[in-house]
């Protein structure tokens, strides 16, 4: 504490961020100041504070700051801390999905609709979706009404039109058959559809329906019926007392101290999209904090509605500023005491309230198997230090051919999907796994002390699937490389024992023991990722093999039928007219591919 109380001394009085780290140098919470000096010395006073933060003041064993030119840029610079270490104390997005949205390509001259889960600043964008709604529904319906088209096809007014517009679903802009104007009248009855202007649209679709009832198509009949069905769904969602232009997500909080969940209601052009739930273990003592925290996390990845409604005041000015970075544009963030904007904030509240009471002993139930895991974990096997960051291995191959090595990543003992990596073995010849797995290890550990370690993290505790032999081929990658300083074990599968380098016998952990079946959950993780990568890339080689021993299918046969379908699998299902189109292929040679992989 001495060497605490002499940097409390240094603070400065200036907006910045503050990072505190437990004993091992773990980056265990990260906080955004106004000023530094008063933010800082809080968390070290005599005062009772709740208990999430009482626990979290007494794992500090040192912090440091880092000064910013702005509060707005202390915002952006905790959020980033926050995504790179991902502290034990603070509210984080886990779990976090990004939701799909339909997309209209309004800046291009003849715009198409498509499903996307990224946002960018190149066209009309809708959502996102959640909840049971099918976004590919909707497009289908776009397309069957209106007729704007869903491929990305250039558009040169010379093509032949594709099927979409011999089953009218289609206006074949590329082939020349419709002019802009009427192609654009088109694209602004699509936008106030997916604006939530179901009406025109389904008396559309009803009366089809009918005509397909009267000529006994009836399978065509029952899928219009469904579309309906679908719309009559999505109308159902409207707020009525709401107006039609507010796009706005609404965000409450509840906590009972120990663990916090927040719920997310997002609404656009007066629909409600769906709601989201996010839950922590721990987090900032003010819950206004806590908020503007996550909502910062999240808009740094999401869609920024236009407007925000939130029952605590997380300092409307400082999120607003960085909301306006964001978005490009100012977003109003509101505090609603009546009306419907009240009532979505009250459900919102209950949600978040109704979560937390009836998830407390699944939460609890988590943490057990997770972080409580991890730390019976470093005193069952006398690790150096907590294993924050495991990462396991395993290798994939049938008698040498297509090697490959699968890399899986837990963080505070959940699966960390986007940090898994995959290998193409370049340099083992044969079934040989131990080398396989040197090679992996040190293409992985060269990463280390570069600056490609901002991106691959240097892992506190490695694992590999296998015995004594796979953990002493790695350990010989570590002597070589002067790796000291990542704990290193193998999980035998037969037994389930640990090997560790400083035991000569392996260590047996109970059965029962959440430990053991987190080491489990990873190895099995890592394997099941291997077995889908050298499936994926086994299979591949097989079908482009197989290209090669049909008679007349030669190098630049080959090329042409790639260029047209792109993949093996599209070539698989492609029918004869359809193989035709790539160049240089025949009716005669069409009809042998066909049958070839009609036989396979």
């Amino acid at each position: 504490m001495d060497v605490i109380r002499e940097k409390l001394k240094l603070l400065p009085d200036c907006p910045g961020v503050y990072v505190m780290l437990d004993a091992e140098g773990t980056v265990i919470y990260v906080g955004k100041a106004r000023v530094l000096k008063n933010r800082v010395r809080q968390y070290f006073h005599s005062s009772e504070k709740p208990p999430k933060v009482q626990a979290m003041v007494d794992s500090i064993a040192d912090f440091y700051y880092i000064v910013a030119p702005s509060e707005v840029d202390a915002l952006a610079l905790e959020n980033n801390l926050i995504k790179k270490y991902k502290p034990k104390y603070n509210i984080l997005l886990k779990d976090d999905k990004t939701y799909p949205y339909i997309k209209v390509t309004t800046r291009e001259p003849f715009p198409r609709i498509l499903v996307t889960r990224r946002v960018k600043k190149d066209g009309r964008y809708f959502g996102p979706f959640m909840g049971g709604v099918n976004c590919k529904e909707i497009v289908d319906i776009a397309a069957k009404v209106y007729n704007i088209r869903t491929c990305s096809s250039a558009v040169t007014g010379k093509q032949k039109p594709c099927l979409d517009y011999h089953l009218h679903r289609c206006l074949a802009p590329c082939a020349g058959l419709c002019n802009r104007e009427e192609y654009a009248e088109r694209v602004e009855k699509t936008l106030s559809f997916l604006s939530g202007n179901y009406e025109e649209a389904e008396a559309i679709l009803t009366e089809k329906m009918n005509n397909f009832a009267a000529e006994e198509q009836f399978e065509l009949a029952l899928d219009l019926r469904d579309k309906i069905r679908m719309l009559s769904a999505l109308k159902r969602r409207r707020i009525t007392s709401m107006p039609k232009d507010v796009d706005a997500d609404i965000w409450a909080l509840a906590t009972n101290g120990l663990y916090t969940a927040v719920s997310l209601l997002i609404t656009r052009k007066g629909i409600m999209q769906g709601s989201r739930i996010f839950h922590a273990d721990a987090g900032a003592a003010d819950s206004a904090e806590e908020l503007r925290s996550l909502a910062t996390q999240y808009y740094s990845a999401h869609e920024v509605p236009h407007e925000i409604i939130m029952d605590e005041a997380a300092d409307d000015a400082l999120l607003s500023a960085f909301l306006r970075e964001q978005a490009g544009r100012n977003v109003e963030i509101v505090h609603p005491k009546l009306g419907v904007k009240r009532e979505l904030l009250d459900m919102a509240a209950g949600n978040a309230k109704e979560y937390l009471e009836k998830s407390l002993s699944a939460i609890a139930h988590k943490d057990d198997m997770t972080v409580r895991a991890c730390e019976r974990l470093k005193e069952l096997l006398s690790l150096s230090r907590y294993p924050k960051r495991m990462e396991c291995y395993d290798i994939s191959n049938i008698s040498g051919v297509d090697k490959v090595g699968s890399m899986v990543v837990f963080t505070d003992g959940e699966a960390d999907k986007y940090e898994y990596r995959r290998f193409r073995i370049k340099t083992v010849e044969g079934a040989n796994d131990f080398a396989s797995l040197q090679e992996v290890l040190r293409r992985r550990l060269m990463k280390l002390g570069t600056d490609e370690e901002e991106r691959f993290s240097r892992p506190r505790l490695i694992v590999i699937d296998g015995g004594r032999g796979q953990l002493s081929a790695v350990k010989e990658i570590f002597d070589e490389m002067q790796i000291t300083d990542i704990d290193l074990v193998a999980l035998a599968k037969q037994e389930e024992e640990v090997y560790t380098l400083h035991q000569s016998e392996p260590v047996r952990i109970d059965k029962r023991d959440y430990a053991l079946r987190m080491l489990q959950r990873i190895r099995d993780e890592a394997h099941r990722f291997a077995i889908t990568y050298f499936r994926s890339i086994h299979s591949k080689r097989n079908l482009e093999s197989a290209l090669e021993e049909i008679e007349g299918v030669g190098k630049q046969k080959r090329l042409a039928l790639m260029q047209k379908f792109g993949t093996i699998d599209s070539i698989m299902h492609a029918s004869e007219k359809e193989l035709m189109e790539a160049q240089g292929v025949g009716e005669e040679l069409a009809r042998r591919i066909r049958n070839y992989f009609e036989n396979l």
